[in-house]
């Protein structure tokens, strides 16, 4: 058979609520909203876990933190659980990618073929948290709200410099695809690190947003002493005490995000157009890791099963799939067993242990009620998190906490917690059963403490004497490059030309 290629663009802290069909209409995002009209948009799609490493390792591998041990943004992704890189490199695909990925410990490829950038993140243990030691900051790396009260305009930070260079990678990449050396199919994943904090955004796009209306959240910050438990530890974890956010940071912290995704746009439209001027066809995915509350409720960044953190957009473009909304809840852990649908690739030997499932047949009309399900056992939890989205309902469950029910038909902004609602208890032990039979919250808090103290150990020995760090170094043969004297000058100027003789 004749295997489609692939291009996978993914971006990070994304809220999907930005997304309910497609890009909301007032952000300008025209190549987003162009490759939406051919897709298949996934309005209530959400992560595995609201961080990137474990969000990124579950969509990688379709499964469930507490099954890829990927827990925290310093958690090792074992070399030996399949990736969809695997699946489809197995299958004959040639594998790239370009920009981040988060890869935690020495294996930084992950079944990738190629890499074209290094992580802008380390890959090291360094960034562990301790459930020993409830309440501690580690300064040097925990999110402060320094993000918020600085945001504002730049022409070059860290994050554009590293998404530029991702973007410039893959676009030479594609025109390198089109060149036809390697017969085989492709797939390309570009990855990038906006729109994450910090709010920093080039003038150029800053400037798109000045009369935006959408500068100030729907909900509004909400006292501390009001919080969630969970939302309490976050603001701490974040040093809110340190920070006098005012309506003018917030203000400015969604403005530069906005213009963070325009930015975005118009990396994606670069890969795009060189992908249309070689006149290649690929199926195309998008999709984010977790999202960003921007300050609903107070709340920033990411840690939260709150929609603003934890729905993500997700679009398909695929032929065997209809462009259209679907409103079915859905997972990012759904995205390797749908590729490997699309491509014709069994997963069969590995699906027993795989939580993901297809989405293939929802863009031909299908249906599904399996729970959508999430986990959180990082920086700013002292225990496991846990939460099912099922139909309208959305559950939290956590051994230190009060349970959460949401409404999110009647209540979609989650004001109103109704687990202690007598009308709501059949609802609550349904949904609590299906949550204890999926998981056992003491084992799955005794594997994290676990990975954490052994983690502790391995890092701070490794940090002694000799230090050999695993960070991805990319591999360019300047030997084999351009032109050089062991080649034929009229066969490089042919080969490297697309098309060629016109």
């Amino acid at each position: 058979m004749t295997r489609p290629n692939i291009l996978i663009f993914m971006v990070d802290q994304l809220n999907g609520t930005l997304f309910p069909d497609g890009p909301a209409e007032w952000l300008h995002a025209p190549n987003l909203k162009k490759l939406a009209a051919r897709s298949t948009r996934f309005q209530n799609a959400y992560t595995a876990s609201p961080l990137c490493a474990p969000g990124r390792a579950s969509f990688m591998t379709g499964q469930l933190p507490s099954d890829t041990r990927v827990y925290d943004n310093a958690a090792e992704f074992a070399s030996s659980i399949p990736t969809y890189a695997h699946h489809l490199r197995r299958a004959g695909y040639q594998t790239c990618l370009s920009g981040k990925m988060h890869f935690v410990g020495p294996d930084q490829l992950h079944g990738f073929e190629e890499r074209l950038t290094t992580d802008i993140y380390p890959p090291d243990f360094g960034w562990t948290p301790d459930y020993r030691k409830p309440g501690e900051r580690i300064e040097w790396w925990y999110h402060n709200m320094g993000s918020v009260t600085g945001a504002g305009v730049a022409e070059i930070s860290n994050q554009m410099e590293y998404d530029d260079e991702v973007a410039y990678h893959a676009t030479r990449k594609v025109y390198d695809l089109a060149r036809g050396h390697d017969e085989r199919p492709w797939c390309l994943t570009v990855s990038f690190t906006h729109p994450h904090d910090p709010y920093v955004a080039r003038k150029k796009y800053w400037d798109l947003y000045e009369d935006c209306a959408h500068l100030l959240p729907e909900v509004g910050p909400i006292p501390y002493e009001e919080q969630d438990a969970h939302s309490k530890r976050i603001f701490d974890a974040n040093d809110w005490r340190s920070f006098d956010i005012t309506e003018e940071d917030v203000r400015r912290s969604r403005r530069a995000y906005f213009a963070n995704i325009s930015y975005l746009d118009d990396k994606i439209g670069e890969v795009m157009e060189a992908l249309e001027a070689t006149r290649q066809e690929a199926i195309i995915l998008f999709v984010s890791d977790h999202g960003d509350m921007l300050g609903a409720r107070g709340l920033w960044f990411k840690m939260s099963f709150y929609e603003g953190s934890s729905r993500v957009p997700m679009m398909v473009a695929a032929p065997q799939m209809q462009p259209g909304l679907v409103t079915t809840p859905v997972s990012n852990i759904d995205v390797c067993p749908t590729l490997c649908d699309l491509a014709g690739v069994s997963m069969e030997e590995v699906m027993p242990w795989t939580t993901g499932e297809s989405l293939v047949h929802l863009g031909q009309g299908g249906t599904r009620d399996t729970p959508v399900a999430m986990e959180y056992a990082a920086e700013a939890s002292y225990a496991p998190m846990v939460s099912l989205r099922y139909g309208k309902w959305k559950y939290n469950r956590c051994a230190l906490d009060p349970d959460q029910l949401f409404d999110l038909e009647a209540d979609p902004h989650e004001l109103t917690n109704l687990a202690e609602v007598a009308a709501h208890q059949g609802t609550v032990q349904t949904l609590r059963a299906k949550s204890e039979a999926r998981w056992d919250l003491a084992a799955f808090d005794a594997a994290v403490r676990e990975s954490q103290a052994r983690r502790w150990v391995v890092y701070e020995a490794l940090r002694e004497g000799g230090y050999y760090p695993w960070d991805y170094q990319p591999l360019q043969k300047a030997s084999e490059r351009y032109m050089r004297n062991h080649m034929d000058l009229n066969v490089v100027e042919e080969n490297q030309r697309f098309p060629r003789g016109e």
